[in-house]
């Protein structure tokens, strides 16, 4: 398996931030009341996330060890001050929408959680695969929330009507819909994309076969002539002395 292959499924299915993990919850709660919401706060992330964990990386053994956290700081702060300012310039109804949630990037536990646990360990490449399929699985996990939350709460989905609008349940939009639906979609997350990931694993463990060694034929071909000659020896006397002794 590949190091993409295997960094991008474990963001997505095994290690989750939203459904498995459960990091990030401000922005999972507070930002995905709208689809186009929970994208834009996944995409937001997912960029700094990459680009973080590459210079953390390409860092790591510089950084002494006594300050990496603020260095770690530092190096996230500014690529979400970069995003920021991109979204303000670029997409201004989105960066109004997400708010104070863009600058808090700074201090999610996602994104320093893995330059901790990763991409302070581990080659460039290998830390950007795995920002990379971190922040997606964290952009589906936002989205999944914002289309579900905008379908029953508002009757559409980014922005498109679906449902009338007498038929809306305004709870969906409120901090409660949130609890909800997180509740909802990170039960069927467990049970039925991680059992099968994880017996996908085991199936793979399982066809890999195992060199068995007996350990009689271990220690024979550990011998040399001369210990086997006294071995055979010992033996024989043995077998003499029960022979006199019966005599």
């Amino acid at each position: 398996m590949s190091v993409f292959t295997e960094r991008m499924g474990n963001g997505l299915v095994k290690e989750n931030p939203t459904f498995v993990l459960m990091l990030g919850m401000c922005p999972t709660l507070a930002v995905t009341s709208s689809a186009i919401n929970g994208v834009g706060m996944g995409l937001s992330t997912t960029v700094v996330l990459v680009l973080s964990n590459m210079l953390i990386s390409a860092l790591r053994k510089i950084i002494p060890d006594k300050v990496r956290i603020p260095a770690f700081i530092v190096v996230v702060a500014s690529f979400v001050t970069i995003v920021q300012l991109l979204l303000q310039a670029y997409v201004p109804f989105l960066y109004s929408a997400l708010g104070v949630y863009i600058p808090l990037i700074v201090v999610n536990c996602i994104i320093l959680g893995r330059a901790e646990s990763y991409a302070s360990k581990n080659p460039i490449m290998a830390s950007c695969f795995d920002g990379l399929g971190m922040g997606l699985g964290f952009t589906v996990g936002l989205t999944c929330i914002g289309i579900v939350r905008e379908l029953l709460g508002s009757g559409s989905i980014f922005g498109f009507e679906v449902i009338p609008s007498v038929a809306n349940i305004a709870i969906f939009v409120m901090a409660p819909g949130a609890f909800f639906v997180l509740a909802g979609l990170t039960a069927l997350q467990n049970h039925f994309l991680l059992p099968a990931a994880t017996n996908r694993e085991e199936k793979k463990k399982n066809a890999e076969p195992e060199l068995s060694v007996d350990p009689m034929d271990n220690a024979a071909s550990t011998m040399d002539d001369s210990t086997l000659a006294t071995v055979e020896d010992k033996f024989a006397g043995d077998g003499a002395d029960k022979g006199g002794g019966e005599a």
